[in-house]
């Protein structure tokens, strides 16, 4: 739908029927309007003519998605920030839940029920992980903050 009729990668390939160069020759249809803000690659110089309204980015994840689509997306600049932002939205989800009176149920919602009926081992070992990266976390940023007995 969004291809430049004028640039064909197939051309020195592809056989042409009479009716191939038909399917170019098309009315295309009406930009979809945009009712929230939507995120785009920098390489494209608009909207695609199809897209879908998500929700708008917002408050630090919505910070960090709009940093992150200043870069090409041949760039970690692009994508680390994305995939860190996905992690804070769903702090910012959690808290919004929260916020709201509706207390999520993490651990089912993170499967691990079944995790425990089917691979106790490994969510044992998950979770001492995350208990030992968490207690290093404290531990080092808290470590600044005691004050010497002596002085």
């Amino acid at each position: 739908m969004d291809a430049d009729p004028s640039n064909n990668p197939t051309y020195p390939m592809k056989h042409y029927t009479g009716a191939d160069h038909e399917r170019i020759n098309y009315e295309k249809p009406p930009q979809h309007q945009a009712d929230v803000e939507i995120l785009h690659s920098n390489e494209r110089p608009g909207l695609s003519s199809v897209f879908g309204n998500t929700t708008p980015p917002t408050g630090l994840s919505g910070m960090i998605r709009r940093y992150a689509f200043r870069y090409s997306e041949s760039s970690y600049g692009h994508w680390v920030p994305l995939v860190m932002a996905d992690r804070i939205d769903v702090v910012q989800g959690i808290i919004s839940d929260i916020s709201k009176g509706i207390f999520p149920n993490i651990f089912a919602e993170k499967g691990w029920k079944a995790e425990w009926k089917y691979n106790k081992k490994g969510l044992i070992t998950k979770v001492a992980t995350m208990v030992l990266v968490t207690t290093v976390a404290i531990a080092w940023f808290s470590r600044g903050r005691k004050k010497s007995v002596l002085g």
